[in-house]
Parts: C-alpha cells; sequence; structure tokens
C-alpha cells in the first residue's frame, strides 16, 4: 500500500522514484510489521506464533482493501501499472532499480546467513533458547526487521509475487534439512528459479504482454500443493 501511494500522489521526477521504492516499501512494511508484533505480544507468554500468523492475515486483508479504495480513485494509466504491479508483473528490470535493490540485498543477506545458528536456536522453546544464552527479544527483533527490509525491498520492484515465500522455504527444508546453514542458500536459489520459470512461462502463454509472473507462480505452488 506504501508503495501504491507513493506512485500515485508523491510530486516526484523520474530519475529518483526507483531508487526510493525500497526506502517507502520498507517504511510501510516496518509500520505494518511493528502493529502485527505488538498485537501479537503478550507480557505473560511471550511473541505468540499462530497469533503473529493469524494476525498478518487480517493486517494484509485490511490493507489490500484500503489500497483498493485509494487507488480506485485515481487516473486510468496509473491504475492500470498498479494493477499489473499487484499481479505480480515484474516491470523494475532496468539498472536503476537494480541498483536501487542491490545494497538491500549485499548487506542484509550476509547478516541473515551470519545468524543462522542463532536462527537454529530459536526454532526452539523460548526457554531453551533463552537458556543457552541468546538474548531473544533483541535477536528475533533484528531478524523481523531484516526479514521485512528484504521483502519489502523485493516486493516494491516485482510486485506481490506471494507464493514464492510460501513454496520455497518449505521445498529447500525437504530437500536440505532444518539447518538454516543449509537452507537459506537452498531456498534463495529456489525462489529465484521458480520466479524465473513463471516469468518465462507467462511470456510464452499469451502475448505480447504475456502472464504475469505473480498468477504464473500461483498457479504452479497450486499445483505443487495439489
Amino acid at each position: 500500500m506504501a508503495v501504491a501511494v507513493f506512485f500515485l500522489h508523491a510530486p516526484i521526477d523520474a530519475g529518483s522514484f526507483a531508487y526510493l521504492l525500497p526506502l517507502v516499501g520498507f517504511a510501510g512494511g516496518f509500520l505494518t510489521a511493528a502493529l502485527i508484533y505488538i498485537l501479537s505480544y503478550s507480557r505473560s507468554e511471550g511473541l505468540q506464533p499462530i497469533k503473529l500468523v493469524l494476525m498478518g492475515i487480517g493486517s494484509s486483508m485490511a490493507l489490500s482493501g484500503l489500497m483498493i479504495f485509494i487507488i480506485s480513485s485515481s487516473d486510468r494509466q496509473k491504475y492500470e501499472f498498479i494493477a499489473k504491479w499487484l499481479a505480480g508483473n515484474i516491470w523494475g528490470t532496468d539498472w536503476p532499480y537494480l541498483s536501487a535493490l542491490a545494497p538491500w540485498l549485499v548487506i542484509l543477506i550476509p547478516y541473515v546467513l551470519y545468524k543462522s545458528g542463532v536462527l537454529n536456536l530459536l526454532a526452539l522453546s523460548d526457554h531453551v533458547t533463552v537458556g543457552v544464552g541468546v538474548r531473544l527479544q533483541r535477536e528475533r527483533l533484528g531478524l523481523i526487521i531484516a526479514a521485512v527490509a528484504l521483502a519489502s525491498a523485493a516486493v516494491s520492484v516485482t510486485g506481490a509475487i506471494a507464493f514464492i515465500g510460501l513454496m520455497a522455504p518449505h521445498i529447500a527444508k525437504s530437500l536440505v534439512g532444518p539447518r538454516h546453514q543449509m537452507y537459506i542458500p537452498v531456498a534463495l536459489l529456489l525462489g529465484g528459479w521458480l520466479l524465473t520459470l513463471a516469468d518465462l512461462i507467462g511470456h510464452h502463454i499469451v502475448g505480447p504482454d504475456g502472464v504475469p509472473a505473480g498468477i504464473m507462480v500461483a498457479l504452479i505452488g497450486a499445483a505443487i500443493r495439489f
């Protein structure tokens, strides 16, 4: 929603548009994640994963409805662009967009890989994690912020391609096991391959614009799940 509002209403020139997109996406993602985290946290029980997921789903639906309301009042050309972006149309393929996305990947992916051992411990119960000396809240918040930043930066350039985040980690975990040192790199590669395959298939089904990659990823994900 933050990217849509920014695109529709921000008075900017085309030269700075690409470089501001990841920042705008992160700002919206961070505010949403903070709200979800606060609503899912309990002083007596800490962070509750099930409640976190449910709050995330509810927030996603609420923001989607609000975004539709906002873009419905925009002019036709901008509405068509936002509609394609929401469908997961990979549009930011020029060098300015790649340059804008690169720093987020170069900094945050090594950070997440460096924290693989902590992620293994966080998969255990909170009592065990604290017992082995992990600063639970500090590490969890840092990794959540990194995840939000990576997701926001990627979505700001590629659009909403939700099934990649559902398929790639689970396929990777089934191939190499639950150790984060192994399955995070495999999940990164699988996600890229799935997106490339979906985009390639979509461009050869109908022309000239083809089917957006987000729709093809959803179809592939549904077939794999079935």
